[in-house]
């Protein structure tokens, strides 16, 4: 038997109508390159992204084709989000922080027909223009009077592209899972690779996330995501505030300055927001340095990496409640979010940071396993260490054009390629990369574990740590520390600092300075060029 409910269709287009119809006069506040502080709002918006809608329409596109952005978070880059999708479009969001061989290989696999790009990456774009082997043109997000010279070819101004267009359109009525989204793994090994997001999987992912134990948005919000629209559409916060009605506070080409992202806290009354470790690390060195406070922002969510205790604490001194979560770009991203059960508020300090420094417990909609070599499921006790898997309606099944890759197992779980534990209250805790875990004489070193230990000293601002050959031990960690400025401190004394806080055997043999550790282009350290950087070390 068949219940009799209406099945009307999940697809980004709703949240749009929902939030115009009932949030018209929410916030939009935007830091562009051609105005330090642009205020608009949901209404205003969405009409701008029917005359987009109508614009595109003139361009003799076909429904599926991919649009490729490369831009900053911004309201400009809101309105493309849903005037592409809805329209039945695919938004494609790149990454502009990618190598241009890379960009390129990405905009060739996607077959994307236009670019939608900031003016800060026109350069970029003029010089792999003629290795783009499907874009039929350029539209630069700017004004007539700041769009800039430029030798692209077949170039429009966003303003002066969508100006003339009328602010009514009929949106077509699509199927729930056809694909609105593309974006692409930053290719730590082989090229990248494409997840192309559903309508139906968006809107689960926003509703899946806007639960209590999770991001738990409302109208009385003000929420600045400093996480880039250009990966996983900012954590879904694109999507999770039109459907609550929270402001939205957008720091666009600003968003690793700590100076601007306090003078936005304060001034919008940003009360929550989210990044990478390496942006709340900007803002505590501003305040810190500034004596500025920031009181309206009540809690941070932290993911992309392991959340070091030292900035966990350096937030808590500015009464920030900052938050775990993890979750990758197969997964829409968002999996686990840390929330302590109530009993937990009441444990000592120490105690209670062992369960805060997690990556979380599950989102309902996902489900969650760890096994072993053989893939044997493994207990859920907190000690046994295995494979993360994970599977649900918002996470990747295939990639794009590799429908028989190995994106999921054959059971149908998706293997993430994390080390982790799971303890009996759920709380999941990474260890390691799979492929940058570290067996020193058949056992297993969390490169995390001591990474997140040695950036406990005051003096270290930066602290990776990667295996290296060792004649006994076949592997043996290597602390690898960039030192705060106007410290000098001694490999003895950090090496020593870790004794008591690790594992004995687990602590390094030495210690190596260095004046920065090398990232990805989405943040987070990149133990490939880390280990190349020192592949002729041997202890």
């Amino acid at each position: 038997m068949r219940g009799q409910m209406m099945d009307d269709a999940l697809t980004i287009t709703s949240i749009m109508d929902f939030a115009d119809r009932v949030f018209p006069n929410t916030e939009i506040v935007s830091v562009t390159a051609d105005n330090p502080r642009h205020r608009s709002n949901f209404a205003e918006a969405f009409a701008r992204s029917r005359k987009l809608a109508n614009a595109l329409t003139k361009l003799g596109l076909q429904a599926g084709d991919r649009l490729a952005t490369l831009a900053w978070n911004d309201y400009r880059h809101f309105e493309l989000y849903y005037g592409i999708s809805c329209s039945g479009y695919v938004c494609h969001t790149i990454n502009p922080r990618l190598f241009p061989e890379q960009i390129t290989y990405i905009a060739n696999h996607a077959e994307d027909q236009w670019v939608f790009v900031d003016v800060a990456f026109v350069p970029l774009l003029e010089q792999v223009q003629d290795q783009l082997e499907t874009v039929k043109g350029f539209v630069v997000l700017t004004s007539a009077e700041h769009m800039p010279k430029t030798t692209l070819k077949n170039v429009h101004c966003y303003e002066t592209l969508i100006a003339d267009q009328p602010d009514t359109f009929a949106w077509p009525e699509l199927d729930e899972n056809s694909a609105c989204a593309l974006c692409y793994t930053s290719g730590t090994t082989g090229n990248p690779k494409g997840v192309l997001y559903s309508h139906r999987s968006t809107v689960l992912h926003c509703m899946g996330t806007n639960q209590s134990s999770s991001l738990s948005l409302s109208a009385s919000d003000s929420v600045m995501p400093v996480v880039p629209m250009f990966h996983v559409n900012a954590w879904g916060v694109v999507y999770n505030a039109a459907a609550t009605g929270a402001k939205l506070v957008f720091p666009g080409p600003k968003m690793g300055d700590g100076e601007t992202l306090a003078s936005l806290v304060n001034e919008e009354q940003v009360d929550f927001a989210m990044g990478v470790p390496t942006v709340w690390l900007a803002l505590v060195n501003y305040l810190k340095e500034s004596g500025t406070r920031v009181d309206s922002l009540q809690r941070v969510i932290v993911g992309g990496a392991a959340c070091p205790e030292s900035l966990m604490r350096a937030m808590d001194e500015f009464d920030v409640a900052m938050q775990v979560g993890w979750g990758m770009t197969e997964m829409s991203p968002l999996g686990t979010y840390n929330t302590l059960l109530p009993w937990m508020n009441d444990l000592p300090d120490d105690e209670k940071m062992v369960y805060r420094l997690k990556a979380g417990r599950l989102i309902y909609g996902v489900k969650m396993r760890i096994v072993d070599e053989e893939g044997n499921e493994l207990p859920w006790d907190g000690k046994a260490s295995g494979r993360l898997q994970v599977r649900g309606p918002w996470v990747c099944k295939s990639y794009y054009k590799l429908e028989d890759s190995d994106a999921h197992l054959p059971d149908g779980w998706f293997d993430t390629g994390d080390v982790a534990t799971i303890d009996k209250y759920g709380y999941m805790a990474i260890t390691d990369r799979t492929k940058d875990v570290i067996k020193s004489g058949g056992e297993w070193i969390s490169s995390i574990d001591v990474e997140n230990a040695a950036m406990g000293h005051e003096d270290v601002q930066e602290a990776a740590v990667i295996g290296v050959p060792h004649p006994k031990w076949t592997e043996r960690p290597l602390l690898v520390v960039v030192k705060r400025p106007g410290t000098d401190p001694s490999k003895e004394e950090l090496l020593g600092f870790l004794e008591g806080k690790i594992a004995k055997w687990w602590i390094p043999e030495d210690c190596v300075f260095v004046e920065q550790i090398p990232h990805t282009a989405t943040g987070k350290v990149s133990k490939k060029d880390l280990r190349a950087e020192f592949s002729s070390y041997t202890y």
